[in-house]
């Protein structure tokens, strides 16, 4: 099976976004964008490439830290506008040194259950 770019769809700046996932843990790493250019690059090295929305460049993943990414397989979502890498992280994922971009929580069910609410009555008191 060979991917089908023609049937990606890229926002207007050109880019799709893509969700890096751990092949093993399936936790979700980091959340990146890539042109038509990184997925290409992507694919003919294995190596997870984005494009870098600040710097404007391509950039691999782990160029400079060693945090590599080997790409194990790609997933689009139903509407052909997202991707996911399915990655063997090497290191960490986060640049702050996190293993996961997702380590800050926001939001939990048990805290609204220790307050005496809940899912239930939609957080009401």
């Amino acid at each position: 099976m060979s991917i089908q770019y023609e049937n990606l769809k890229f926002g207007e700046n050109g880019l799709i976004p893509v969700i890096t996932q751990d092949i093993v843990t399936n936790e979700v790493l980091m959340l990146a964008y890539a042109n038509l250019n990184a997925i290409k690059k992507t694919i003919e090295t294995g190596f997870a490439h984005y494009w870098s929305r600040s710097r404007k460049k391509l950039w691999m993943k782990g160029e400079t830290s060693g945090n590599t990414q080997r790409v194990v397989r790609i997933l689009t979502d139903c509407d052909n506008d997202t991707l996911i890498y399915m990655v063997k992280q090497k290191g960490v994922a986060c640049h702050t040194g996190e293993r996961t971009c997702f380590h800050r929580e926001v939001w939990s069910i048990d805290e609204y259950r220790k307050n005496g609410r809940g899912v239930e009555d939609g957080g009401r008191q």
